[in-house]
């Protein structure tokens, strides 16, 4: 077997104190693969076989490696024999020790086990195919961005989203593209929230009613806009650092307008809720969004709110969304470059939007943006960079089937190092 790689990829220093070796014994779920043939780094399997511990450790090491912030290390700590040997490392941080075993006993995100009272929560992924054990942090999601500086552009940040972001309810599997709620959602990190929404005629007399393309997205009762408002306002109450860009579309079978939809959008939700909105049509900075929700439209608006500040007009305009785009650009002067592949014809399709995200991954990080970005420095556009594909005449190739090989394939990608001539999330 080869030799562990570790990627420290926290802003905390880490030190590897203690390996110990047991047996193990791969649980009933196996091994989960990405099938079809895939190229470079999503050859292979993309998620670790789950595997529990037989007994007590058979091999016990103290060492002292150190793990600079945002650094990767080489070890001669030889990898677990798929399928039948756990690993256990245990990492120090200013004192407080950590634990996690690779690979682990089941299909979710492998989670340190503090040791004592730590301040710090990390999250591992251990990558089989490439022996390599990646760390993140997961200390205050719901609060992630407190630690950020208010001069920095949005578009500078990288921000977890969802596409139709909430479609968690009972729904036909075509429809049902989340797990969780905008809640839980929001306290998990995500700030980026794709949002269809159903717009009838006479919208001064009924709310909006979200929807994925012509379906309701709950087959157990209709669900109003406002009702995902108000868990979004509650939670910036919460967490008055954070931030949300809210995609809003029209879709459903209602008769109105994109039009009437902007119209609504500002007399009913925005305007009465000033303070909680972002509605000037410019990427804002951190620190002019904190606790608001930017408004980024992928709808017309009606010409009277041409005249809103100072006449330049409502929201981040994304009308001009490019459909079923591999990379393009949208919004002006360019406010977003997409990568928006979604219609799943064949199964192919699924290595080739996978291809796809990593391209756009890639895309991503060759912006640099400065430390102390100089007034009116913007860093545009948003990386738009969907993960999500269906077809709805196609059970094969319904979100969730997409999603079990898109999620896994793509943590793999970041998860490894950078290998020549790859740019590489860091």
């Amino acid at each position: 077997m080869p030799d562990l790689t570790i990627r420290n990829l926290t802003a905390t220093a880490l030190e590897l104190k203690l390996v110990e070796r047991f047996d193990g014994k791969a649980t009933s779920g196996g091994e989960h693969k990405v099938k079809g043939k895939i190229s470079g780094v999503f050859k292979g399997s993309s998620v670790a076989q789950h595997v529990c511990i037989k007994g007590e450790s058979r091999d016990s090491r103290e060492l002292s490696l150190p793990l600079g912030r945002f650094e990767t290390h080489a070890t001669d700590v030889q990898a677990p024999e798929p399928g039948r040997e756990v690993v256990r490392l245990t990492f120090e941080f200013d004192g407080h020790r950590y634990q996690v075993d690779v690979p682990g006993e089941s299909r979710r995100s492998l989670v340190m086990k503090k040791l004592d009272d730590g301040p710090h929560e990390y999250t591992v992924v251990y990558v089989t195919n490439g022996s390599c054990v990646s760390i993140y942090s997961s200390t205050h999601l719901s609060s992630w961005m407190k630690e950020l500086r208010d001069e920095w552009p949005l578009t500078a940040l990288s921000i977890p989203g969802t596409h139709n972001s909430p479609t968690s309810h009972v729904a036909l599997p075509s429809v049902r593209c989340q797990a969780v709620g905008i809640r839980e959602q929001l306290d998990n990190g995500v700030r980026f929230f794709d949002v269809r929404v159903q717009v009838n005629s006479d919208d001064r007399k009924s709310d909006l009613i979200l929807v994925h393309s012509a379906f309701p997205i709950s087959l157990t009762g209709t669900k109003y806009f406002h009702d995902l408002l108000e868990d979004v306002y509650s939670f910036l109450d919460a967490n008055p650092s954070e931030t949300l860009i809210m995609s809003i579309k029209r879709e459903g079978t209602g008769k109105g307008t994109d039009q009437q939809l902007s119209k609504h959008l500002h007399q009913r939700y925005a305007a009465p809720d000033n303070a909680k909105w972002w509605t000037e049509p410019r990427i804002p900075r951190l620190g002019e969004a904190r606790g608001r929700v930017v408004l980024f439209r992928r709808h017309f608006n009606d010409a009277s709110l041409d005249a809103e500040h100072d006449g330049r007009g409502y929201g981040l305009d994304c009308a001009d969304w490019p459909d079923n785009c591999e990379d393009a650009t949208t919004g002006g002067p360019g406010i977003a470059r997409v990568q928006d592949f979604y219609e799943m014809d064949v199964s192919h399709n699924i290595v080739k939007k996978i291809e796809l995200a990593r391209a756009h991954l890639e895309r991503a990080a060759e912006r640099v943006c400065p430390v102390d970005p100089a007034p009116g420095d913007e860093n545009k556009p948003f990386f738009v960079n969907f993960l999500s594909a269906s077809n709805f005449f196609n059970a094969n190739c319904w979100p969730e089937k997409i999603a079990a090989k898109l999620n896994p394939a793509t943590i793999e990608y970041m998860a490894l190092p950078p290998r020549r001539g790859r740019q590489g999330p860091q």
